[in-house]
């Protein structure tokens, strides 16, 4: 049998009886939703061996080929389970200890992650410093053994649930933009630690401002060497455009039919405007699904740089679809916001997260193309 044989089996079997519930739960925008019950099913995915695929088994991964990877994704998201909550753990900092720690920090770090006993934050972004990464000003100092940390993280997803936060700081006094910056694994229960949530367009908070005021992690929390944080920021970065977004465009599938249904139902499917924009956002999201599969090989090319530019435009594309099919109708929250309203809400920062469009135009200019700066 297939792994996608089995794992369509095993969450057919599993996403039954007490875990029923939990279809459909979460997601941007919705990560309020179930999270104890998202939670177990965390720890039940990560005993029955369905967490950290391309981890080596020693770590309690199955050392998954990208193939498989893929199928496990596309058929999780099929079977409408819940958004994972481990994922920032499995997807960017796993990697990361992987490709960067040491024995002991893969010991330490990796198994809870797999389990789903510890989750993870990322601690990149601050009021000066979001898109400007190069400008960090969180500092970390060694004293007596530990570093000592203070400054400020903001939009900083999940924190508010996390144990630990990758914080990117500058650790050599004097040093400025790439230079001199270290990174370092923080645990997020201690004092000098404090999570404030931001209110969103939705009402949910899902991220959140985070203050260290000396707060403290061992020497040894350091990953990889001192002033060489930019580097392995940097390929933090680059795990995020994995296997997993397969998986993300059977979701946008769904919700386009979910666009399309509601089109028709309203009538706007009638105006030949609105029928020929819905007709292209499929078809973009297909050229999407062929990109991505482009990228899966061991050398990607310049679809790599081009891929969130891509899909965070055309969910905002697919956002404002959601709010032009309903009608009058979208305008009014009527007891809380309904999926259409959500998409077009949060889909405003798409383009924002996770290195904003202007970035990343300058990325593929400069670093794909070679253009000037």
């Amino acid at each position: 049998m297939s792994l996608r044989e089995q794992a369509r089996a095993w969450l057919e079997e599993n996403l039954s009886g007490a875990y029923a519930q939990a279809r459909g739960l979460g997601g941007p925008g919705r990560e309020h939703e179930g999270h104890d019950l998202r939670l177990a099913w965390e720890r039940h995915l990560g005993k029955a061996g369905w967490t950290c695929l391309s981890w080596p088994e020693r770590y309690g991964g199955r050392a998954a080929s990208l193939d498989d990877q893929v199928a496990f994704y596309e058929e999780y998201a099929r079977a409408a389970a819940p958004a994972r909550v481990g994922l920032i753990g499995e997807g960017l900092i796993g990697p990361t200890i992987l490709e960067f720690g040491t024995d002991e920090q893969k010991e330490r770090f990796l198994p809870p992650i797999q389990r789903g006993e510890e989750l993870w934050c990322q601690g990149y972004s601050e009021p000066e410093a979001g898109s400007d990464l190069a400008n960090v000003q969180t500092r970390a100092r060694l004293e007596g053994g530990e570093w000592v940390i203070t400054g400020q993280k903001v939009w900083t997803s999940l924190a508010h649930l996390a144990d630990w936060c990758f914080v990117l700081c500058r650790t050599e006094e004097g040093s400025q933009r790439h230079r001199g910056l270290s990174y370092l694994l923080v645990p997020m229960r201690q004092p000098g630690v404090t999570v404030r949530p931001i209110r969103q367009l939705t009402g949910t908070s899902e991220f959140n401002e985070v203050f260290f005021d000396g707060a403290r992690t061992a020497a040894g929390a350091l990953l990889g060497a001192p002033g060489d944080g930019w580097r392995v920021a940097m390929a933090t970065l680059g795990h995020e455009r994995g296997a997993s977004t397969l998986g993300q465009q059977i979701g946008f599938r769904r919700e386009l039919a979910e666009v399309i249904a509601t089109a028709r139902r309203t009538g706007a499917a009638q105006d030949p405007v609105l029928r020929d924009r819905l007709v292209r956002s499929w078809l973009e999201l297909e050229i999407m699904r062929l990109n991505a599969l482009r990228m899966l090989r061991p050398d990607p090319g310049p679809e790599v740089s081009i891929a969130k530019l891509y899909w965070s435009e055309w969910h905002q594309r697919l956002g404002e679809l959601a709010q032009e099919v309903q009608g009058k109708a979208g305008l009014v929250a009527d007891g809380g916001l309904n999926d259409l309203q959500r998409l077009y809400l949060f889909s405003r920062a798409d383009t924002i997260y996770a290195g904003s469009s202007e970035i990343q135009r300058n990325i593929i200019a400069e670093r794909t193309l070679g253009l000037p700066r």
